[in-house]
């Protein structure tokens, strides 16, 4: 049993970033990281993973990026950050932030979205939300495996939630990137797993 996905733990499954401006090939300014996504295949895995929550009757949190026009709030304390501003992406309602096709929010599902952080909890009112439904655990996808991830994850295990990567749903932005946070960095505050091991825990349950 993968620690975390126990009888009796409520679960979340947050699929971070899986947006067309982050992974899209025509709309992104990250192509390392749209090869990896494609050639691990991750939108599939973590489709299909959602519906196993869902059908588990868990929720499936999408946790989007939507800048202001004008990015007023954006601080450009990072490479990331003033790339954005600089080439106009993932403005809110924009083509580039929206999901994933195959990963477009469901009936249920939870679309948050922040404007200004690279971290899905800093500065929002995601862990608020979390809590008032009771969530203990955390099951973490999408991108990216150089950044994002792992400070979702490290900030999640901070706050006191069980954090669950599913390996096979997360991608970097190089072979070689991804390799190394997961052997080196995530075990130290997360527990990784496969999908299936997730879908077999979830599926188990009563």
């Amino acid at each position: 049993m993968v620690r975390g996905l126990e009888p009796g733990r409520r679960v979340a499954l947050i699929i971070n970033e899986m947006q067309r401006g982050t992974v899209d090939a025509g709309l992104t300014d990250f192509p390392g990281l749209v090869e990896q996504a494609a050639s691990r295949g991750i939108v599939a895995a973590i489709a299909a993973l959602a519906d196993t929550f869902r059908a588990a009757g868990l929720p499936v949190v999408h946790a989007h990026i939507a800048h202001r026009p004008d990015y007023a709030d954006l601080p450009l304390t990072s490479l990331i950050m003033a790339r954005s501003k600089r080439n106009g992406r993932q403005q809110e309602g924009s083509e580039d932030a929206e999901p994933m096709p195959g990963l477009a929010p469901q009936a249920g599902d939870i679309v948050h979205h922040r404007g200004y952080s690279l971290i899905a909890f800093h500065g929002t009112d995601l862990d608020t939300r979390l809590r008032h439904m009771g969530i203990d655990t955390l099951v973490i996808t999408g991108v990216s495996t150089n950044i994002a991830i792992p400070g979702l994850a490290l900030y999640a295990a901070d706050m006191g939630y069980q954090v669950v990567v599913p390996e096979d749903c997360i991608a970097g932005a190089s072979a070689e990137t991804h390799a190394f946070v997961v052997a080196n960095l995530l075990p130290l505050y997360a527990n990784l797993a496969t999908r299936a091991q997730v879908v077999e825990a979830l599926q188990g349950r009563p």
